[in-house]
């Protein structure tokens, strides 16, 4: 949610950034509505002054007690209307997108993102290399035919050692960033239809969510939706931020994406793990935790061996509620290029104005947290290693930082 001071004072300036990203939002209508209702309010007050007023005459005033009458109905309606008025602008205020960062690249599609970095090598191969789905197929340890039988197709099973794997380099994740100074949760998997509007996902992206039926619950899409409502209207104590968490979670997103090559394996799924990191600060220094996140991205993959690309996520290819973005990309070699595997962004005050997360200082300062959301590592990073360090044979090396929480150091194809 913006400060609806914005609408008030530059309106527009919220038109402009409307246009820029696209939204179909009239703020031109949605500030006429506002000035409507600030003018009823000033409606009320005035008559309530009066009503007031008159009411200590009316002992011994019959007209008094009787413009009193008038006038609790004329408030009554007036009430009324403002209510109305109140929740018609703030239905049309919760479209409205966050502010862009100066620095956010135009363009309508991650095609558009602007690359600022390569780090690693790409592997060479004197073969030619498999995708991920294949590899899975060759060493028994993806299956998207009994997760589509059991469920539907956009699900899958990890299976034997892509198992171990998988929770190895989930856990030893959650592990690097415990040591960074994050606490660690584990969040529920399901969120109220309140917690998923004031984290942004609501109005936006109703359709990419599974709701649960007869129950205001809903599965989440990602554990940024429960870990930053953990502090839904609490005051945080300004000595205590940065508050950093992480947890690890099953997601769950109704679209499963594009088709062909593009969701080809398990790459776009309606279910999918992660370990977050969620950070509540300052305002003035969420630019500095959005670089902690990312360094903190980066590492975990540098330390996994993997090559990949950063890229400042464009206008067109960013959420509602982002001020500013980064994706890393990592190199697929059976894909044949790099492919979206975490993200970081900065979220400003956006949530947390819409979920009442506020902080106030020793000298009485007060205000709203910014937080940002950012991922550690997700199954498409899993996906990456073995795309990274598959073998002619199509056996696949673990990366070494994982071999203490695998066990072995090597998946071999069945019966070699």
């Amino acid at each position: 949610m913006i400060d609806i001071k914005a609408l008030r004072e530059t309106p527009q300036h919220v038109a402009e950034n409307c246009r820029r990203r696209g939204c179909s939002v009239d703020v031109e209508a949605l500030y006429q509505l506002d000035q409507d209702y600030l003018r009823l309010i000033r409606e009320v007050e005035d008559l309530r002054a009066e009503r007031n007023r008159l009411s200590s005459q009316c002992k011994n005033d019959p007209a008094a007690r009787d413009r009193v009458r008038e006038l609790k109905q004329v408030l009554a309606d007036k009430e009324s209307r403002q209510e109305e008025l109140r929740l018609a602008v703030d239905a049309k205020l919760a479209w409205l997108p966050n502010f862009l960062a100066d620095d956010v690249p135009d363009g309508g599609a991650d095609t558009d993102n602007q690359a600022l970095r390569f780090v690693g090598d790409k592997p060479a191969f004197s073969f030619e290399p498999r995708d991920h789905q294949a590899l899975g197929e060759l060493l028994g340890i993806i299956d998207t035919a009994r997760g589509a039988k059991v469920a539907q197709a956009g699900f899958y099973y990890w299976v034997g050692r892509g198992a171990q794997l998988a929770s190895a380099m989930f856990f030893w994740a959650q592990k690097e960033l415990t040591a960074r100074g994050f606490t660690q949760f584990m969040s529920p998997c399901v969120a109220k239809e309140r917690t998923l509007f004031g984290t942004g996902y609501l109005p936006f992206f109703a359709d990419q969510t599974y709701q649960l039926a007869n129950e205001d619950l809903a599965l989440i899409g990602t554990s940024e939706q429960t870990l930053v409502a953990y502090h839904t209207d609490e005051t945080l104590d300004a000595a205590s931020l940065p508050r950093c968490y992480t947890s690890f979670t099953p997601c769950f997103r109704t679209e499963a994406g594009s088709y062909g090559k593009q969701a080809r394996g398990i790459f776009r799924v309606h279910q999918f793990h992660k370990v977050e990191q969620i950070v509540f600060c300052l305002p003035e220094e969420s630019p500095k935790y959005h670089d902690l996140c990312q360094q903190n991205e980066e590492h975990l993959l540098q330390q996994l061996g993997l090559p990949y690309r950063v890229v400042a996520v464009c206008v067109g290819d960013m959420g509602a509620p982002g001020f500013k973005k980064y994706d890393i990309e990592a190199w697929f070699a059976g894909f044949g290029g790099y492919r979206e595997v975490t993200s970081n962004t900065n979220l400003t005050d956006f949530q947390a104005r819409r979920l009442g997360i506020r902080f106030k200082d020793s000298d009485g300062r007060k205000g709203f947290v910014h937080t940002i959301s950012a991922t550690g590592v997700t199954d498409r990073v899993v996906c990456a290693i073995l795309e990274t360090f598959q073998q002619e044979d199509g056996s696949v090396i673990v990366p070494e930082v994982l071999r203490p929480y695998t066990g072995f150091d090597r998946i071999a194809p069945p019966g070699a």
